[in-house]
């Protein structure tokens, strides 16, 4: 058997997390995510927050990264005011999964930005975001399902050809792109759904949670990308 590939997915801290009969702090991952990159043919492997200055060490172990959703990024890190509808800030796991994108780039590792993960990659080449949206969250705690059309010649055209419905929760999205993506995917008001940066480099963010569904069309393709070129800094 052909070894797989390790697909690093970040993850985050909580205060209180209760199993069995433990109540303790937990860093945690909703299963959907390590069990998507497992049916599309990588090995997961969890990242919780840590000194950003190991970012590059630990990327050049990887094959692949997916950055998770979760919270609300923290708006100073894109130079705006905080909006009240804005969640409160994860300033640990905010550092963190800046400097992962970061390294990932420098590298060459691919990348899959996930809701979040989109925002972030986005902040992290100096974008901005809407802090809060109208009309993409149905209902506080439960996932909606909506229609993307991606655009043609774009990476996420060729994987995902014409568009898709896709499972969505979110309350913000991309502003003004960050230097070098481009919209590969949109909703039907015009909200960006997806960004990319043009070739030679594999890194796409998606607004929408595919962990949710069942289509691994994309994480099959971060996958494939993984295995086609791994990451520059790998001995």
């Amino acid at each position: 058997m052909s070894s797989q590939p390790f697909i690093g997915i970040s993850t985050y801290f909580e205060a209180s997390v209760k199993w069995g009969v433990w109540e303790l702090p937990a860093a945690l991952l909703p299963a959907g995510y390590p069990r998507l990159v497992q049916a599309s043919g990588g090995s997961a492997v969890m990242l919780p927050p840590h000194d950003p200055a190991h970012a590059a060490q630990v990327v050049s172990r990887l094959d692949g990264l997916v950055i998770a959703g979760g919270p609300d990024v923290d708006p100073r890190w894109y130079g705006a005011a905080r909006d009240p509808r804005s969640g409160p800030p994860a300033p640990e796991r905010d550092a963190w999964e800046l400097a992962l994108i970061r390294a990932a780039l420098e590298a060459g590792t691919p990348l899959l930005g996930i809701c979040r993960g989109m925002q972030l990659l986005n902040v992290a080449l100096g974008g901005t975001l809407v802090q809060h949206l109208e009309g993409h969250m149905d209902t506080v705690g439960a996932f909606g399902q909506h229609p993307v059309t991606t655009v043609p010649g774009t990476r996420c055209a060729a994987v995902l050809p014409g568009g898709s419905d896709v499972p969505a929760y979110h309350h913000q999205a991309v502003d003004r792109l960050g230097e070098g993506l481009v919209a590969s995917a949109h909703a039907a008001d015009g909200t960006v759904e997806a960004v990319e940066l043009p070739q030679p480099a594999w890194a796409l963010g998606v607004q929408w949670h595919p962990e949710m569904g069942t289509d691994l069309r994309l994480t099959r393709a971060l996958v494939a990308a993984a295995v086609e070129a791994p990451a520059l800094t790998r001995s």
